[in-house]
This record gives C-alpha cells, sequence and structure tokens, in this order.
C-alpha cells in the first residue's frame, strides 16, 4: 500500500486489506497533524482490494479528522470497494444508547408494579384451582380419565418410603436427645409425651410438607414449565381445554387426599421410632409406653396436623403451579423455575405452619 498527499488530496494505491492497516493509519495520522485543509478527501480510485479492516481503518480517519474540526470526502471508490465500504462500514449504525439512571423511586415504583401483578396472577390461579377442584367433583369433563388415581400413586405411595424412613429417624433421635435430659430428673417416661405430641401437632405434618415440597413439588413445577416452553398449555386451549382444568386440578384432589395419610403415617412411625430408643435405651415397657401416649395425646393435637396437611398440600401444589405457568424461555428457564418453586414452597409452608401455630395455640 502506498500513499501520496498533493495539497489537500490523498491518494491510495494497492491492496488496503489487515496486514498494512497499521503502517497506513500512522501515516495518515501524521499528515492529518499538519495539513491546514479543513477538507481532506481520500481518493481510491487505484484501491484494488479492502477488506474490513481497511474500511475500519477509513472510518477513524473520518472520526479522527472531526476531532480535529476537519472533514473528510471518499471519492472513486470501484464497484467492489464501494459494496466493501457499505458492507463493513460502523457509521451508518445507530448511535448506542447511554444508559440513564433510575431513581430510587421508579425502582420501588417498579418493584411494587411487579408484586402486584404476580399477586394478581397467583390469585387468578388459586381461584381457577378451587373453582375447578369443587367442579370436578361432579363432573370430571376437561380431565383425562384416571388421571386422580395416577396422581395418587406418583404424590402419595411413592413418597411413602423416604417419608417414613424420614420420620422414623426424626422420633429416633427426639427421643434420644430429650432422653438425656428427662433421666436427670427421673421422667424418662415423658419422652412418650414429648414425642407423641410434638410428631402430631408440628413435625408430622412439617417433615412431610418439606419433603413433598422437594419431591412433587418440584415435580410438579417442572411439567408444568416444560408443557408451557413446548407449547402443549396453547395446543390444550386451542382444542378447548382449560390447561388448569385439565393439568392442576388432578393433582390439587389426590394432594389433598394423600397429604393427610402421609401424615398420620409419619406420626406414627415417628412415634415408633421414639419408642425403639424408650425401649432399648430407657428401659420402658410397650405397654407402659402405649398408655403414656395415648394419655398425653387430645383429639385437637390430631386435628390440628391434619389442619396443617392439608393447608400445606395446597401451598405445595399451587406453588408448583404458579412457577410453572409463568415460565416464559427454554431448558435453563425450566431448571430456574423448578429450584424456585421449591425454595418457595418450603418457605410458604414453614410461615403457614407458625400463622397456624399461634392461631392453634391462642384460639384452641
Amino acid at each position: 500500500m502506498k500513499i501520496y498527499y498533493t495539497d489537500n488530496i490523498l491518494s491510495f494505491q494497492g491492496e488496503l486489506t489487515l496486514h498494512n492497516v497499521s503502517y497506513s493509519f500512522n501515516q495518515i495520522r501524521t499528515i492529518l497533524k499538519q495539513t491546514k485543509h479543513e477538507l481532506i478527501i481520500l481518493d481510491i480510485a487505484d484501491v484494488s482490494r479492502i477488506d474490513s479492516s481497511g474500511v475500519a481503518l477509513l472510518d477513524h480517519v473520518k472520526d479522527l479528522a472531526e476531532e480535529q474540526q476537519k472533514s473528510v470526502k471518499i471519492t472513486n471508490a470501484s464497484g467492489s470497494v464501494k459494496n466493501s465500504l457499505q458492507t463493513f462500514t460502523s457509521l451508518q449504525l445507530p448511535p448506542e444508547r447511554v444508559p440513564q439512571r433510575v431513581s430510587l423511586i421508579e425502582k420501588l415504583g417498579k418493584g411494587a408494579f411487579h408484586v402486584w401483578r404476580e399477586l394478581v396472577n397467583a390469585l387468578y390461579l388459586v381461584s381457577d384451582s378451587f373453582y375447578f377442584a369443587v367442579v370436578n367433583l361432579a363432573s370430571r369433563k376437561g380431565t383425562r380419565k384416571g388421571e386422580f388415581i395416577n396422581q395418587c400413586i406418583i404424590i402419595g405411595m411413592n413418597a411413602f418410603f423416604i417419608i417414613a424412613l424420614i420420620s422414623f429417624l426424626i422420633g429416633f433421635i427426639l427421643a434420644l436427645q430429650s432422653a438425656a435430659q428427662m433421666r436427670q430428673f427421673g421422667a424418662s417416661i415423658y419422652v412418650a409425651d414429648l414425642v407423641a405430641i410434638s410428631m402430631t401437632r408440628e413435625m408430622g405434618p412439617l417433615i412431610t410438607a418439606i419433603l413433598l415440597a422437594g419431591r412433587s413439588g418440584s415435580a410438579i413445577a417442572s411439567e408444568i414449565a416444560t408443557m408451557v416452553v413446548t407449547e402443549e398449555t396453547d395446543a390444550l386451549r386451542a382444542m378447548g381445554l382449560n390447561p388448569v382444568r385439565y393439568t392442576l386440578v388432578p393433582k390439587v384432589h389426590a394432594i389433598t387426599v394423600m397429604m393427610p395419610i402421609l401424615t398420620v403415617l409419619s406420626m406414627i412411625i415417628g412415634i415408633i421410632g421414639s419408642f425403639v430408643i424408650g425401649y432399648g435405651y430407657l428401659g420402658i415397657g410397650v405397654q407402659a409406653f402405649y398408655g403414656q401416649v395415648i394419655n398425653a395425646l387430645i383429639l385437637k393435637d390430631i386435628l390440628t396436623g391434619l389442619i396443617k396437611s392439608i393447608v400445606f398440600a395446597w401451598i405445595i401444589v399451587l406453588v408448583g403451579a404458579f412457577y410453572g405457568f409463568r415460565v416464559k424461555g427454554g431448558a435453563t428457564d425450566v431448571g430456574h423455575a423448578t429450584t424456585a418453586s421449591v425454595v418457595a414452597a418450603i418457605f410458604m409452608v414453614i410461615l403457614a405452619d407458625s400463622i397456624l401455630g399461634l392461631l392453634f395455640y391462642f384460639q384452641w
């Protein structure tokens, strides 16, 4: 590449490519500093070939000239060179938008609007779910035949073994930890009372809910989210079927039935776990332990656990469905929705447990 400068005309001869743009730019920059002319004409009639680097050089020359309050004009470009200039130039691109600073009031307003919108969507989902759950008791129109039994097996029976194992270990540990303190006061027999009340009022419903939130809640969220991503919910609407009624209502019915059953089994197995410690470590007989449990428990304790289990069941299924239906995007968003649903469901279950615990304590 050769560069000639005569008067205010800068002529190029040869190829203006990646291999010589650095050398050419140094020459041009020196010429621009020394010239007194306000208009510089770039004559590229003798440029045989130009690539994207050469076009970038000419664009940079224009910018450099503007900084020195000079103007540049390109002339005599051949057909192929003109096509390259039009293809690779960056001067025709729109200017980059400068991000504007958002005030604190605007951030708070945007956050409040987002929370309000999500709350409205959640209320729509809850109302649709309970409405169709009641309607489906009389008519199963709009749902798959046998789906209720299928969901009972998936949500309930398949979760029994993990719930039984965890409940046994929780009862075992509760009895073991409390036995060390009770023996100091000669009150070992009251280990049965402590574990029986804690398992029926708190630990049984809470353990079952947390395990189902991680197991069934995540499955509900991922299933519905996948249907949304693959446009199966849109297909259901096109066929005249309500996605909430078709996919969610059988799950609501199933978890409402199976959650109290699993909770009762969790209570019983947790008490059995405490009996292992009572019999093997404290020397409490079978009849004595059984009699102490029966005397300690009242109907209020069992009803408290059952009411909590139903509320927890509705929270798990509705939170999973909420995060599933709001997914937009692809497989990555399905994973994010599944994770968020588990975290939100466990948080809501613990929050509901605290509120219900206060209500039952002061009202009953």
